[in-house]
């Protein structure tokens, strides 16, 4: 069965419209948020299409819906007969995407229906021109793409279905399917050139594997596996009956795998070839692998060959009409633009791209926050990003929208044709800053820090150098390109070690090894070190907080500075870390030091923006990990805290000569910013905190002290006040020791306590009630998993002696049927006894509610 989507707009005169229509390229049975979705659709027949249209507004009309709705359909495409899957009265990710693929405003349209207003009394904001009840005509075609972080979780299971796994979506915008899936590919950001990209496949897997593992089990990489497939000879109709895709899309990608066969075999490179390439959306980098040569020379041929993006609006209107809109897009089937250039009046923003792990909402309110902040320099704000979540891809945010690609090539297209000011950087996340360097070198102006200097902020040696020239302390560390060289080194400092790849950015495949045995294995499984490959090792320590400072600073002197304290000890990812805002524990001499430092780099680096710094701290000693040259996913947080917009001042400091410090206000109450996992989606995946980061969002809670803020924060990420039992189970004796005052006073709620048997013995010696529980693999009774099962259980507490080594074992079981039961599951120390003592000293009845205004009045 097919999966098709309507959007479908009713007023209380019951006029109503259908907005878009959405199918699914993936058949029934993968979660729509899962699905490759195209907009409008494809493969219907135009009977098919105007029956599920007229059963839309049918069955919007029987319910009698006012404003938008979704009605999801599955279809027989052999018989035409279809099943209405469900109806969302209501926006929703569908909506907002198909929102964004037709410029059609539905949440603005829907608001004004509900108040009463008529479809044709409404102007569609977008056009200003027609009325909303016109229904929006594409001369273009949307490809969403979801994006997916699984190889983050250990364990998990990559199949997709009906459940939901990833974690973000693009949106490709062309004339054509190929254009629009090729763009789609590389907004995921994963450094794939476009479907036929092999870089997503182990280089051990054969190809029959390969198609044993991603062709007939949907997983992320299917897409990868299609073309895989058409590339060694295996046909369309083979293709269809194994994985359900119709043959119109496999025929097309069989377009693109052709394309790029002829290409590579006959090494054309005519005006009419690559012009026929472009349309089909493969990139300069991608031509110039098919031909022995680099990105920019193919970018330099085809300029000369006067072979350049046109820029189209997205109007509503399949440009029937003229239209005045800001919401535009690149593509080489056309031969004129819809705009003029902004010349020096435009200020490019690059944005965030898809939502994933470690880049998320925070980076679109540092976007939408910029935008708002250039008005008052009368400066036009070009935002170039690709998610339609984010409210920076709105149609109304900026003074001009590129729902484009994040990659060099795109950009520089952009930036070629408006002329702008300058591009910022900054406020984007890690995404934006990787193209700093070859946007300056290919003559594009930054503002804000230039190239070299986040070049020296984040190449190792060169930010190592710095500190040692300054005189600051930092983890000792090293790069090697061969075990015995690393295996020293680790002796020399003493285990723990810190132990990375080199070549891999923000905290994926970070490892903490506790023995040589252990650093041995993953050098060999993870990282492979050899000197193409080199590993990075630093000393880590134990038992020691982890502290950052946010500043913003002009030409080297900073403007404003906060330091925020982590809950948890070193050894858990920034991302995935409870943030407190003041310090509590941090002491006057550790807080100037820190500050000091910052203020010793800022001027060493002579930055000008936003960056952050990450610190350890051990008996008023301060060490650096490292500093980000752009704005932190913390930014929103401190702003909010303080009210005092970081982000406001940054630009400021671009477009004002000299501007003064900013002395932030003593804060009167806590705030606590805490993270959201999605483990229980993610089957398999182990839910304990690491190095790497596992959230997939977070959420900020104020109170008048630290138990107040923690008790809202773990309410509002879906945690509760246990009630049925508390399972303790810890590892290591110091453990114990330190969790035994929490124990004493968890006993005085009369909630029975539960825990292993090492535990339960600790316990027990130390007078405090408990039963004991057999661990899951002993198979007997009580055993914790039948008390999981049978619920009486609602608190899990599982630390672990040193770090978690094996991929299963019994406490990871323990943990993976906690997160299973939805039982509110605590894995590190600290956070349990912050929450015990929480929940010991307030009344969630009687927690105040205040608004954010009362906080900093």
């Amino acid at each position: 069965y097919k999966e098709v989507e309507y959007e479908v707009v009713r007023d209380s005169y019951d006029n109503c419209i259908t907005v878009c229509n959405m199918e699914n390229m993936d058949p029934l049975g993968i979660h729509t948020g899962e699905s490759i979705v195209v907009a409008p659709s494809q493969t219907l027949t135009n009977a098919e299409y105007h029956m599920l249209r007229s059963a839309s507004t049918q069955i919007v009309r029987s319910l009698g819906i006012v404003g938008e709705c979704n009605v999801q359909f599955a279809l027989d495409p052999k018989t035409s007969a279809y099943y209405v899957i469900e109806v969302n009265a209501r926006l929703s990710r569908s909506s907002a995407l198909a929102s964004k693929a037709t410029g059609y405003p539905l949440a603005y349209v829907a608001a004004k229906l509900a108040l009463g207003y008529s479809l044709t009394e409404l102007t569609n904001r977008v056009t200003g021109v027609t009325q909303a009840c016109f229904e929006p005509s594409l001369d273009y075609l949307v490809v969403k793409l979801p994006r997916w972080d699984l190889e983050k979780f250990k364990g998990v299971d990559e199949t997709i279905g009906t459940g939901m796994k990833s974690v973000g979506e693009v949106m490709g915008i062309g004339r054509t399917f190929e254009e629009a899936l090729q763009k789609a590919i590389r907004m995921l950001d994963l450094d794939l050139e476009g479907v036929t990209s092999e870089k997503v496949f182990s280089n051990t897997e054969s190809v029959a594997e390969i198609f044993l593992r991603y062709l007939y089990t949907p997983t992320p990489k299917r897409v990868f596996a299609l073309a895989l497939a058409l590339r060694t000879n295996v046909t369309l109709e083979e293709i269809a009956t194994i994985t359900g895709i119709d043959l119109w899309f496999l025929a097309r990608i069989k377009h693109i795998v052709e394309s790029e066969q002829a290409l590579q075999a006959d090494q054309d490179l005519s005006p009419s070839c690559l012009l026929a390439l472009k349309q089909m959306g493969i990139s300069d980098k991608r031509i110039g692998e098919l031909v022995g040569k680099t990105g920019l020379e193919i970018r330099a041929l085809r300029k000369q060959l006067d072979i350049t993006p046109s820029v189209f609006q997205i109007d509503t209107l399949a440009a029937e009409f003229p239209s005045d809109t800001n919401y535009l897009y690149m593509t080489y089937s056309g031969q004129h633009n819809d705009v003029e250039p902004t010349h020096d009046e435009g200020v490019v923003i690059l944005g965030s791209g898809p939502y994933r792990i470690g880049s998320s909402v925070e980076f679109d309110w540092t976007s939408v926050s910029t935008v708002e902040a250039l008005k008052k320099y009368a400066k036009q704000s070009i935002v170039i990003n690709c998610n339609p979540e984010t409210v920076s891809t709105d149609y109304d945010t900026s003074n001009r929208l590129y729902f484009e690609e994040l990659t060099f090539e795109r950009i520089a297209d952009i930036c070629e044709f408006e002329q702008p000011h300058g591009i910022i950087v900054s406020v984007g996340g890690q995404t934006p800053n990787n193209r700093a360097r070859a946007l300056q070198h290919y003559g594009f102006r930054l503002l804000g820090n230039d190239a070299s200097t986040i070049d020296q902020a984040e190449d190792r040696s060169k930010f190592s150098h710095l500190l040692d020239t300054l005189g600051i302390h930092q983890p000792a560390w090293n790069s090697f390109s061969d075990l015995p060289a690393l295996v020293n080194f680790a002796e020399n400092v003493g285990y723990p070690v810190l132990v990375r790849p080199s070549y891999v950015l923000s905290g994926n495949a970070m490892n903490i090894c506790y023995t040589q045995e252990e650093l041995e294995q993953y050098t060999q499984e993870a990282a492979a070190v050899s000197p193409e490959h080199p590993v990075t090792v630093s000393k880590f320590f134990e038992k020691v907080k982890e502290i950052e400072l946010d500043a913003v600073a002009q030409r080297g002197r900073i403007k404003a500075c906060i330091i925020a304290e982590h809950i948890e000890n070193a050894g858990v990812h920034s991302g995935d870390a409870t943030i407190v805002l003041p310090p509590q524990t941090l002491n006057k001499e550790t807080m100037d030091k820190i500050e000091a430092v910052g203020r010793a780099i800022a001027e060493a680096l002579a930055i000008t923006g936003p960056f952050n710094i990450q610190f350890l701290a051990k008996n008023n000693e301060v060490y650096v990990i490292e500093v980000n040259l752009r704005a932190s996913r913390t930014f929103p947080f401190i702003s909010k805290v303080t009210g005092v917009n970081f982000i406001e001042l940054f630009v400021d400091a671009l477009f004002t000569e000299r501007i003064p410090e900013v002395t932030l206000p003593p804060l009167t109450y806590t705030a606590v910013k805490a993270p959201q996992f999605s483990f229980s989606r993610l089957s398999g995946a182990d839910p304990v905190l690491r190095v790497e980061m596992a959230s997939t969002g977070e959420v900020a809670c104020f109170g008048d002290d630290l138990e107040e803020a923690y008790l809202k924060s773990i309410l509002a990420t879906g945690g509760h006040i246990p009630h049925k039992g508390v399972f303790i189970s810890l590892g290591g004796d110091d453990k114990k020791q330190t969790f035994l005052e929490s124990a004493r006073l968890l006993s005085t709620l009369n909630i029975p306590l539960y825990a292993t048997k090492k535990t339960w013995a600790f316990l027990r010696e130390h007078g405090i009630e408990a039963t004991m529980l057999y661990k899951i693999h002993e198979e007997r009774s009580p055993n914790v998993l039948n008390y999981f099962r049978d619920s009486k259980i609602d608190l899990a507490i599982n630390v672990v002696d040193r770090h978690v080594k094996k991929e299963v074992d019994d406490d990871y079981a323990m943990r993976r049927y906690a997160v299973d039961y939805n039982i509110p599951l605590f894995t590190k120390i600290k956070q349990a006894r912050l929450f015990i003592k929480a929940i010991v000293e307030k009344d969630v009845e009687t927690l105040p509610i205040k608004s954010w205004s009362e906080y900093q009045a």
